[in-house]
């Protein structure tokens, strides 16, 4: 298996999502994003982009170029990254404001509870 379909495989079970779901997500049969996860096939960098778009994370860490931090998800915001809106900077205050809505979004609502797939 590669970088990317542990990757995809590790990043899908966090959020104890299905592969239905995904590939539903990301409008391909669920065969062919299957096979991205065994790592008989090799998504495209468009493919690549949407992945990275659905799960919140750059590029380069689905294709193993980049670590997240041991103690967060790469999904999670950092209290010192900024936080960009259709490639804007937002300021600090809207971050701070964002952040705290996710932050008590996720603690009212249980992980995956909103997966039905």
């Amino acid at each position: 298996m590669s970088i990317t379909s542990d990757r995809l495989t590790a990043l899908r079970e966090q959020r104890g999502w299905t592969k239905t779901r995904v590939a539903k997500s990301l409008h391909m049969s669920v065969q062919k994003y299957a096979n991205y996860e065994y790592g008989t096939r090799e998504p495209d960098l468009e493919t690549i982009k949407q992945i990275s778009n659905l799960y919140h994370l750059s590029t380069d860490y689905l294709l193993g170029n980049d670590t997240p931090k041991a103690d967060s998800h790469p999904y999670d915001l950092a209290d010192d990254e900024p936080l960009t809106y259709h490639g804007v900077e937002l300021p600090d205050d809207l971050r701070i404001y964002y952040k705290s809505m996710a932050d008590a979004y996720v603690k009212q609502h249980h992980k995956g509870d909103d997966d039905n797939g």
